[in-house]
């Protein structure tokens, strides 16, 4: 099946049975998109599998990079103990305000640390303060400087962590090596760094949902 209406109604029925969300998730939703953000936040199934992702990692530490409207950090955030931290990374100041919003409503503004900025400024300033290595890493930002953030990742984890790198397939535009689409030449750039990296473990998943024909990149980090 083919029709992206029943991608919809597919993702419906797994939300309502396996993500259904809270009051804190829809209203970081809701005021998202009352502030103007765009709508390209994870979906609750995707939201869902990031936060078994963190738990089945035992996760502690989390990096995040590109918050949009905070709604895959509070799935992230809620995975962590009591004593964990989650720094995300956002370019605007607009989406890191509404997003800090979303998570103090959300109960996690003690967890979770939004740094404002260009990320390839905020992960070499990141990496001169000498944080413990993140445990996992989930990158969803401006696609095109994927190779290099999955650079920082390396840099910032250690044996056993898990990276995690949205919208690799970009309905099926990742196949073509003729494009010169910036997204697509990073995101190629990124999946095939994955595969030559020694220190690199990965696959992709394709998905079709509520949004469309995308995927995303699993990679563990090795000795």
């Amino acid at each position: 099946m083919s029709d992206p209406q029943v991608w919809t109604d597919v993702d419906d029925y797994f939300t309502t049975h396996l993500a259904p969300g809270d009051a804190a998730l829809t209203a970081a939703l809701r005021d998202s998109a009352a502030a103007g953000l765009p709508p390209i936040a994870v979906t609750a199934p995707q939201g869902k599998l990031l936060h078994l992702l963190a738990t089945v990692q035992g996760a502690r530490t989390v990096l995040e990079i590109g918050t949009l409207g905070g709604y895959s950090t509070i799935w992230l955030a809620r995975a962590l103990p009591a004593d964990g931290r989650l720094t995300s990374l956002e370019f605007s100041p607009h989406h890191a305000e509404v997003a800090t919003r979303n998570l103090a409503r959300a109960g996690l503004d003690k967890l979770v640390e939004v740094r404002v900025g260009p990320a390839l400024e905020s992960l070499p300033a990141l990496a001169e303060e000498n944080p413990p290595p993140f445990d996992l890493v989930f990158i969803d930002a401006d696609k095109a400087n994927n190779p290099h953030y999955l650079y920082w990742a390396l840099k910032l984890t250690r044996p056993g962590s898990l990276i995690v790198l949205d919208n690799v397939v970009r309905g099926g535009r990742v196949a073509d090596p003729g494009s010169a689409e910036p997204d697509v030449v990073g995101t190629r750039a990124a999946v095939e760094l994955v595969g030559a990296h020694p220190r690199l473990d990965g696959t992709a998943v394709q998905t079709v949902g509520g949004k469309g024909y995308d995927g995303f990149l699993l990679a563990r980090v090795l000795d």
